[in-house]
């Protein structure tokens, strides 16, 4: 996930569409505040653009009253903290906060919507600090696999059934944007086309909202483009030369559980990944899994420079140097990576996109330990 407090604007794409502007009145209290003033803003992860602004007397008392762009998500900016807030026409709120943590201790009164929001909000910070923390523990401690594993699985399901609570509890409500961002779009498409509706039925108009529909329409194209490589279907054959210049076949590796990752020495998420990959292929490379490697470089000294870097010790490296035209890639219809392709013995996808803990969990599934 990206900077979760900047999660429910990451939408915002004003100027696409015509807006009409909103008039707000939000007054309230802060206290443990060094904060002068508050403001109403959108923020865009790394910056804001504000709009309207207030001081803070000396009893922590503010009233902020103005125009907005469009009924949409802001930000309650107080000092270096904000709160995310949900702004129809006439809003009226009143917002009562502590300024030592103004995310986790604040009360809104006026919009169910709001609190909803940053109630789930603060849930999937929690579930997010557990998530990363358990892929870096796996990778510091490979030996206590089974438990970091087992805890992070107890935590994943507390979520998700905390998620699914609070779909249904927020029926057609503007607080589900965020759930957005905690979904798996390709395992849980459902779910994500059933928000987008709900969103669109709720606060349609709002630019975060239109932006979040463009996205859905953008990832259901893909996803119908890309539906060959559904779980059971056979993963496409292909032929590419190795590092040796010897032409490799991916049914040359049939009777194993090959994991086809595509990767590129200049991409840094992938060679972040890379140690995870290499953890789990020499934990399962005996018991009949291992790795190939299609890379997405154009220059061959970097790519082996990688590989040995970061320790790649299988042998199936691939590559034709053509970048993002590589011909599996193009195959595969691979529009960003990391991207991964799990293959049963058989020669069938299992599964897509398996990276982390996933993948692990996966592979403890498929060999049994």
């Amino acid at each position: 996930m990206k900077q979760l407090l900047a999660i429910v604007t990451c939408f915002v794409a004003l100027g696409t569409f015509a807006q009409t502007p909103i008039k707000v009145e939000v007054k309230g209290n802060v206290f443990n505040t060094k904060a002068d003033s508050v403001k109403i803003a959108h923020y865009y992860g790394t910056h804001y653009v504000d709009y309207i602004k207030a001081p803070i007397d000396k009893k922590g008392n503010f009233t902020l009253k103005g125009i907005l762009p469009s009924k949409d998500y802001y930000v309650l900016r107080i000092g270096s903290q904000h709160l995310n807030l949900i702004f129809r026409d006439s809003a009226n709120l009143t917002v009562y906060s502590d300024g030592n943590n103004v995310g986790a201790f604040s009360n809104i009164v006026g919009s169910d919507e709001s609190v909803a929001m940053n109630e789930f909000i603060q849930q999937m910070q929690r579930f997010t600090m557990i998530r990363d923390s358990a892929t870096a523990q796996l990778r510091q401690f490979p030996d206590r696999q089974q438990e970091i594993t087992q805890a992070y699985q107890n935590e994943y399901f507390q979520f998700n059934a905390y998620r699914q609570r609070f779909i249904a509890q927020n029926n057609n409500s503007a607080a589900l944007l965020p759930v957005i961002n905690t979904l798996d779009t390709d395992k849980e498409f459902s779910i994500y086309e059933s928000v987008i509706t709900q969103l669109d039925n709720s606060f349609r108009g709002s630019p975060s909202v239109e932006a979040a529909k463009t996205q859905f329409a953008q990832v259901k194209k893909q996803r119908d483009a890309s539906a060959f490589l559904g779980s059971g279907k056979p993963a496409p054959d292909f032929t590419q030369n190795d590092v040796n210049g010897k032409p490799l076949s991916l049914s040359d590796l049939k009777g194993k559980v090959v994991l086809i990752d595509f990767w590129a020495s200049w991409c840094g998420p992938c060679r972040k990944e890379n140690p995870n990959v290499v953890a789990l292929y020499n934990k399962y490379k005996d018991a009949g899994f291992t790795v190939l490697s299609v890379s997405l470089d154009d220059n061959k000294a970097n790519w082996l420079a990688a590989i040995e870097k970061d320790k790649l010790s299988w042998p199936y490296h691939v590559s034709d140097l053509k970048k993002w035209s590589n011909e599996v890639a193009r195959k595969y219809q691979v529009s960003g990576i990391p991207f991964t392709v799990l293959v049963d013995r058989e020669g069938n996808i299992i599964d897509t996109r398996l990276r982390g803990v996933e993948l692990e969990r996966a592979l403890s599934t498929i060999f049994g330990f």
